[in-house]
This record gives structure tokens, sequence and C-alpha cells, in this order.
């Protein structure tokens, strides 16, 4: 594996950003997920299986990454101008895409964008939603601005981060809904994704994506608006052991028929938990 810095400019500011390149053969773009404790290494396990097949590139997002975090304008807007750059430094083209959770619908939009960059695309455990409004309702946005606002302040934001990233929070949330096995949450595990949050500026990328703040779309139908004419073929790997509301989402999109689904064990972070058999499902549409 080698890893290079990325120096791109976003929101009107140089930023650099670490990517991993592994394997040969057809060029493969791996996007890790957001949240609180997603990086690019999450990606790894995955990457190193499709090695054989694939030189993979697996960049971490602005804001998010286990190391100290550039601090700019996250949103949409600058999520979808990082991914216009990286394509611009890395053009590809790439026979595949791979997007975890709410890299979802980013890549979907980076496709259509810029057409046959992509051969096909693999969706894992897509989301569309943040954590607050998935759990509370999409009517409670403006509470959830304040939230995020909150956070972000000086001396208060760091004592309200803290709070949300406890090891007790974050062991419960990795329990509930990340891993669809409990007994994968070892204290070693525990301790690197403590180690993700501590990194400084955390909170920032935090903040923007508990509170919605990353929502690519605000509805289900904007979200399939995302899969329109053009579009390489998708794959979405639907895990078995997904929280409700989200495997909710996910078969009213396999419903949709804008994709094709194959289901997959795990949770939301099946291809860090189960690479095996993600990289299983991915490359059996290769053969």
């Amino acid at each position: 594996m080698e890893t290079q810095v990325l120096s791109l400019t976003l929101a009107g500011r140089s930023v650099s950003l670490p990517a991993d390149q592994i394997g040969d053969g057809p060029p493969a773009l791996l996007l890790p997920a957001l949240s609180s404790i997603s990086t690019r290494e999450e990606m790894r396990p995955l990457a190193a299986r499709l090695a054989a097949r694939h030189r993979c590139l697996v960049p971490d997002w602005p804001g998010f990454g286990a190391q100290p975090r550039a601090r700019v304008d996250l949103g949409p807007d600058t999520l979808h101008a990082f991914l216009d750059a990286l394509l611009a430094e890395a053009p590809g083209p790439y026979a595949l895409g791979v997007a975890a959770g709410h890299a979802a619908g980013y890549l979907v939009a980076a496709a259509a964008r810029h057409p046959k960059t992509f051969a096909r695309l693999v969706l894992v455990a897509p989301t569309w939603r943040g954590p607050l409004p998935t759990a509370m309702g999409e009517e409670r946005r403006p509470l959830f601005g304040r939230l995020r606002r909150a956070v972000e302040a000086p001396l208060l934001g760091n004592l309200l981060y803290r709070l949300n990233v406890s090891t007790p929070i974050v062991s419960r949330m990795m329990q509930a809904h990340v891993y669809a096995d409990p007994a994968r949450v070892t204290p070693a595990l525990l301790a690197e994704k403590r180690r993700v949050t501590h990194q400084p500026r955390a909170r920032f990328g935090t903040a923007a994506f508990v509170t919605g703040g990353l929502d690519p779309v605000w509805t289900r139908e904007d979200f399939f608006a995302l899969f329109g004419p053009g579009l390489p073929p998708v794959t979405m790997l639907q895990p078995k052991g997904a929280p409700r509301r989200s495997r909710a989402e996910m078969t009213a999109l396999a419903e949709s028929g804008l994709v094709r689904r194959v289901a997959i064990p795990g949770a939301l972070a099946a291809h860090e938990e189960c690479p095996e058999a993600v990289a299983a499902a991915i490359l059996a549409a290769e053969a």
C-alpha cells in the first residue's frame, strides 16, 4: 500500500488530504462512509481483497479521517466539489466506484456529472439522511441547525462534542447499528475509533453529519432522482443487519428498480465488518 497526499482547492482554501493506493489492474475508487468514526482506514480490508483485480484509490473526505482536520465549510456543495477536484486530479476512468453509507449519493451524483468516468457503481449500505433527521424527523431541521452551531461554537462546542463522543456513547452506537456482531466492539477497536474522534477539529465533521448538514438530499424522491439516465450499472449491497429505518430506505431503493440489490451480512459498516462477503459480491458481478 502507498499513501499519497492530494492537494486540492475547496471552498477557496487549499486542502491536503491523504489517499491510499493498493493493488494492480483497472482503477477503482473506494469512498468511505461519513460519520464520527469514519476514515479511509475502514476501507483497507475491502481494498486488500479487491487488490488482485483492481488498483484501488481510497481517499479521506474533507473534515474526516484519523488526522488533524482541515477547517473548511462543510456542506453538500463542498463534498460535491471535493469529488470534482479529486476526479480532475485522478481522472481514471474507473472500472469501479464503491461508496459506503452517506458517500453513496455523492458518488452517484459525481458519476452523473462525469459521464463515462465509471464503468459501474457499487453502493454499500447506502444512506442519504443523517442520524438526527432519521431519528427525530425532517420537520425539526431548524433545531438540528441550531445544535450544529452550538457544537461548532468555541468552548461550549468542545464540551458538547466530548459528551457526544464519550466512550459509552461511541460503544453503544457501534454495537447498535454500525456492526451486526456486538462482540466485534472490543476495547482495542473502541480505542482505535476513539482516536478518530479526538483528532483536532473533529467536532466540525461530526456536527455536520449528525445534524443532517451533509445530507446530499432531503427526501426519498430527491434521492431516487439522482439515479437518472446515463448512469453506469448500479449495484446496492444491502446488509441483513441494517437498522430498521435505514433498511426501509434501502428496500425502497431496491424496489424502485433503479439498482440491482444483493444481500450481504453485516450492518452499516459491512464493508469493514464483512470485507470478504462485500468483495465477493463486488467481484461476482465482474465474472
